[in-house]
């Protein structure tokens, strides 16, 4: 496993690889105090919350080194994604609320949002704006809006 690829491990987290999308999720742990949802054993260096209103685009870019993880706790998401290089037309899925994707590094990516929506975003590298700006590449994904 290289550097920039997720470290995956222990229990509590159903296994995945790089070339999984949508990551499945194990079932939460309830007792009669409530649920534990287990997410992610990874090392991470960032954590943020992100709040978008519906009609709002981003990403839009990939990173050299930099993967992460979005779930999605409320609202929903288009996520396009294909691999950097790649001209074929971008993958499309729609993400729901409580479920968790994950963007490898090189993995060209968007995300358009048709409703308000809450997200956390797990990342492998420090996401101060220096750091951020130096593995960020912005495109312009050509994505098929009529498929919105």
């Amino acid at each position: 496993m290289t550097d920039a690829e997720p470290m995956i491990a222990g229990p509590g987290l159903a296994a995945h690889d790089a070339a999984t999308t949508i990551v499945p999720l194990d079932a939460p742990f309830v007792d009669d105090r409530g649920a534990i949802r287990p997410l992610v054993e990874a090392d991470i260096r960032s954590v943020l919350i992100i709040e978008s209103k519906a009609g709002a685009v981003r990403a839009d870019h990939y990173h050299h080194s930099d993967w992460h993880y979005l779930y999605v706790i409320s609202g929903q998401m288009i996520y396009w994604y294909r691999p950097h290089g790649d001209t074929s037309p971008p993958r499309r899925i729609m993400v729901e609320a409580g479920q968790l994707i994950f963007t490898p590094a090189m993995m060209e990516h968007r995300t358009d949002f048709p409703v308000d929506t809450v997200c956390v975003t797990l990342s492998r590298n420090q996401r101060d704006q220096a750091a951020y700006e130096a593995d960020v590449v912005r495109i312009q994904m050509p994505v098929d809006e009529t498929t919105r």
